[in-house]
């Protein structure tokens, strides 16, 4: 059995009242963030990796519908490169990194980059 009477809990002290003369302002900053630069992957040309390859590749790895994979496929074939998809730098990294991959193991020189968007 307890003998002793609690004790209360520390009270916050009370601001000093508020005179005319007396008051302090505080004003609160909102602080600006700029939202992540973005980059864009960008595969690249060759004469060598099949078009049937990279359309494969455009679905597999960037989502894109058959279709939509074959006009980005002709835009590489006919113009040198295309942009497969605008993300944070760490995802367009690790694109760049999962097509680089694939390319390798099926033999393909497919070359795939990152670039920030400007």
């Amino acid at each position: 059995m307890a003998s002793q009477i609690p004790k209360k809990p520390n009270q916050p002290v009370a601001p000093p009242s508020i005179g005319s003369d007396d008051s302090v302002v505080l004003e609160r900053r909102t602080q600006r963030v700029k939202p992540p630069q973005m980059f864009q992957v960008v595969l690249l040309n060759d004469d060598f990796t099949p078009m049937e390859f990279v359309v494969h590749v455009i679905q597999e790895y960037f989502s894109k519908d058959r279709e939509t994979a074959t006009q980005i496929m002709l835009k590489i074939h006919l113009e040198g490169k295309g942009i497969c998809g605008v993300y944070s730098r760490d995802v367009a990294t690790t694109k760049v990194d999962q097509v680089t991959q694939a390319a390798r193991q099926a033999g393909h020189p497919l070359q795939c980059l990152s670039e920030p968007v400007e």
